[in-house]
């Protein structure tokens, strides 16, 4: 997700069509935490997911979300980007470590063509399915905390409120030890000052003060791989905390968050991505 300004303004993406009501989320019954790994994705199928798409909602007629039979020697799922939206998993889980590696593809769409490559995973997402963004449920996504993966900006952390079905705003809280940069900025650091956000975004350490929004943008200091390779993240969610890596180095943190379990959200912002990893790690047991 590219811009604050964008986060806060909740507006409809597209005028679109009136939907009837649906279901409050695909997602029932008991929160999982996981006791040995769980393979999201097994290799073969989409069986984990369930499709969501700004107008089309459940139904994916231009193939957004595929599964790959080889890419770099491995299977993977596609994601083209073409339309905003998500694959989000049928289940809610808690206390866990994801692990994932993604890479870019070629592909870029619309107003995204000749702007950085975006994605991310969205965490503890909660609520009616297309809660973000749009009253009438037609958003892309839902309320959560946000493992932003754009170019130049992998790792950052967002948090974003939904709508529920009477109109009001459900908010998320994260607390992080942030400081600013030249831009006025927040940026993690563990020596920073610690600050309540209920809405925008935390910079990774690193993140360039001269980002800008131009397709194959690169800062000095990123992590993540460069161009068409692979990148590893993890994200340990242990109760009311969030813990960030990116290729092995911790990148953000953040505590006392309002909500500790939700759905999963990959999401596709315009640009191809793929993954050919995605496992939720039991954490370590505590004596």
């Amino acid at each position: 997700m590219r811009k604050l300004i964008t986060i806060l303004c909740f507006a409809g993406l597209s005028a679109g069509p009136t939907f009837a009501a649906e279901p409050a989320s695909a997602a029932a019954g008991e929160v999982i935490v996981p006791h040995e790994v769980i393979r999201l994705f097994n290799g073969r199928d989409l069986s984990s997911f369930y499709s969501w798409l700004v107008d089309f909602h459940r139904e994916d007629p231009h193939r957004v979300f595929s599964v790959a039979d080889q890419v770099d020697g491995a299977p993977a799922i596609r994601i083209s980007g073409q339309h905003y939206g998500g694959l989000y998993t049928k289940q809610r889980f808690a206390d866990y470590r994801l692990v994932a590696d993604f890479r870019w593809g070629l592909a870029t769409w619309g107003s995204r063509t000749n702007a950085t490559k975006d994605s991310g995973v969205l965490l503890h997402c909660s609520g009616r399915d297309g809660n973000y963004f749009s009253k009438d449920f037609n958003g892309p996504w839902m309320r959560s905390y946000e493992f932003q993966i754009i170019e130049g900006g992998v790792g950052d952390l967002l948090v974003l409120g939904g709508y529920e079905p009477d109109g009001t705003v459900q908010k998320y809280f994260a607390t992080a030890a942030v400081t600013k940069d030249r831009d006025g900025e927040p940026c993690w650091s563990a020596q920073g000052t610690t600050s309540v956000f209920e809405t925008g975004r935390v910079n990774w350490w690193g993140r360039d003060p001269d980002w800008a929004d131009k397709l194959g943008y690169r800062g000095q200091q990123d992590v993540e791989s460069p161009g068409g390779e692979w990148t590893h993240i993890e994200v340990v969610c242990a109760g009311d905390t969030l813990d960030y890596f990116v290729n092995g180095k911790r990148v953000n943190q953040a505590s006392q968050l309002s909500h500790k379990s939700g759905q999963l959200i990959f999401q596709s912002e315009g640009a191809e991505i793929y993954f050919r990893r995605i496992e939720l790690h039991p954490l370590p047991t505590t004596k």
